[in-house]
């Protein structure tokens, strides 16, 4: 499938509907995928490793899963954390339908879909989880990621799953040079789980109020 099919506003990708399972010893969901978007025929391995092994979210506040495709992260943050508010953030419209029906289905209300340029979002959150989409290229993750993470709480944290082969040490890299604290909190499979802590910084805006206009026509789908 084309990158421009699920990195689009509206996927012009025939329909195929699906569904995956995913399974965590704190969680069993069932989500209805379909053609257009990211990995729809199953959990695929940065987000199984994201949803494993990152973060616990903290138990209320406003959460964000970035990129979040039909949901798989969005709706296990909403199940671990049923006081906060999962924030789930795509272009993709196709995905964000998707997402809401899975996370209504599951009977997660504490899930807001909505694109990122929606007025709706807050303005900050207490943590951010997202597998990127580093497929856009570096300078357009980079302003994606300026923005995003300069919308974290004091005592806020961002979790981001990359792949090695695709750029995660030299993003990581980029991130202590921005002056970002970041840590690998670990490591598997060709993959690396990040953790992005608050920094006093300045908010950078050059498009939407997540900055640098989020991805544009990629935003807020991973790779």
């Amino acid at each position: 499938m084309s990158s421009q099919h699920y990195f689009a506003a509206q996927p012009q990708a025939p329909h195929r509907p699906g569904l995956v399972r995913v399974v965590l010893p704190d969680a069993y969901l069932e989500l209805e995928t379909d053609s257009g978007m990211f990995s729809p025929g199953r959990l695929d391995p940065g987000t199984r490793f994201l949803v494993e092994a990152g973060p616990a979210p903290p138990p209320e506040g406003d959460l964000l899963d970035l990129g979040c495709g039909y949901g798989p992260v969005a709706c296990t943050l909403a199940s671990r954390a049923p006081a906060a508010t999962v924030w789930a953030v795509d272009v993709n419209e196709r995905a964000l339908g998707l997402c809401a029906r899975n996370a209504a289905k599951a009977g997660l209300r504490n899930v807001r879909c909505a694109t990122p340029d929606s007025p709706d979002i807050p303005a900050r959150f207490a943590g951010i989880w997202s597998n990127p989409p580093v497929r856009i290229g570096k300078a357009a993750l980079h302003d994606l990621l300026r923005g995003w993470l300069a919308r974290l709480d004091r005592g806020g944290r961002a979790a981001m799953v990359i792949g090695r082969n695709l750029g995660a040490d030299s993003l990581h890299a980029w991130l202590a040079g921005q002056g970002w604290p970041v840590t690998r909190l670990a490591a598997r499979s060709g993959y690396r789980l990040l953790v992005v802590d608050y920094a006093e910084r300045p908010v950078v805006s050059r498009g939407g109020p997540g900055g640098a206009s989020p991805r544009s026509d990629a935003a807020a789908t991973p790779p």
